[in-house]
């Protein structure tokens, strides 16, 4: 294999730097993937913007960067998942080089029938999907299956279309959860697809009270509130998704995407702030190393957002986050290595 490369960032609001790089050892529990396709998210941008004042963990010169796709190439002493050859998925932290260290319980085996161009743009909102539906300090939903029955419980996912909430709506529907969501009408189509039984137009000055008539006689286990980036359009998903769970038999909690306070709560509500998997290698083993091999091989789980590749290359990923800068709408960029 070539000597490794890399895309540093060097400092707030500099182009990023591709040069050698040191190739990366993994550690007994890591692997190391060689790279074939990364996927660009809005996080990254934001990095490159605001650097180590508000991303603490930033050290320029460093290499950032959260989804991967590609073939392993070497595995740590105590990594059985995998084997060298096998091709992956994965999240990691630094993700824009050739050669990449990625956690054994972050890594998604898939199948060979799966180009690594759409493989790349699971990870990260997988993982943020999984966090907030699955964990037991969120809203604790019965893990998924390929044969899962009924629970009788429906649940409220805003934003289908988005990388964090078209993972959501798939994963609360294999897990025998009823799914009404949210989504602009040119996307009614694909939240259906992705298992959702309802979605309503979220832009829609009714929305509040359609919600309200949808969940009518319906027990749910909560809410799981993923608006877009933009703060100021935030409260007012906080608030539909509260007026729902009002008028709504079940648990009072809402899991929520969005940095913004979710102002005052009526008695007997709570919510918390999700972040992505890390640490919680239980969780991310049963739904990244079990599930989600089984039904990607099956053909019943779509890799979402949709790939669009808009470059090949490390050179490629800085014209690439200028461009989502710009916004989309239920794609992911994807750059080719």
């Amino acid at each position: 294999m070539a000597p490794n490369t890399a895309a540093f960032f060097t400092g707030v609001q500099a182009p990023l730097e591709v040069r050698p790089a040191d190739s990366p050892k993994p550690g007994p529990t890591e692997v190391v993937v060689n790279a074939k396709a990364v996927a660009i998210n809005p996080v990254d941008y934001a990095m490159q913007l605001m650097g180590p004042n508000v991303f603490k963990w930033l050290n320029p010169p460093c290499v950032f960067g959260e989804d991967v796709a590609g073939e392993v190439c070497e595995v740590g002493s105590a990594v059985t998942k995998v084997k060298v050859g096998d091709r992956v998925a994965g999240l990691t932290n630094t993700a824009f080089q050739h050669e990449v260290v990625v956690k054994d319980h972050l890594l998604i085996p898939i199948p060979a029938s799966l180009p690594y161009s759409n493989a790349a743009v699971i990870p990260l909102g997988l993982s943020v999907a999984v966090k907030g539906l699955f964990h037991k300090d969120f809203l604790n939903l019965k893990f998924p299956s390929l044969n899962a029955k009924p629970t009788g419980e429906t649940i409220l996912i805003w934003g289908a279309s988005t990388s964090v909430g078209s993972n959501a709506v798939q994963l609360a529907a294999a897990a025998g959860y009823e799914v009404i969501t949210t989504a602009s009408p040119a996307n009614f189509e694909l939240a259906k697809q992705l298992g959702a039984s309802q979605v309503f137009d979220y832009n829609s000055p009714t929305i509040k009270e359609d919600l309200i008539a949808a969940f009518k006689g319906k027990k749910t286990p909560g809410a799981f509130c993923n608006g877009g980036p933009a703060p100021p359009t935030h409260p007012p998903v906080i608030a539909a998704c509260k007026a729902v769970l009002q008028v709504t038999e079940g648990r009072k909690f809402l899991a929520l995407t969005m940095a913004t306070p979710p102002g005052e709560m009526p008695e007997g509500f709570s919510s918390k702030f999700v972040s992505q998997l890390e640490g919680d290698e239980e969780l991310a083993s049963a739904i990244f190393g079990e599930y989600l091999p089984q039904a990607l091989a099956a053909g019943k789980y779509m890799p979402t957002p949709k790939a669009q590749v808009v470059g090949h290359g490390l050179e490629s990923i800085q014209g690439a986050m200028d461009t989502l800068k710009k916004g989309v709408s239920a794609t992911k960029f994807v750059v080719t290595l």
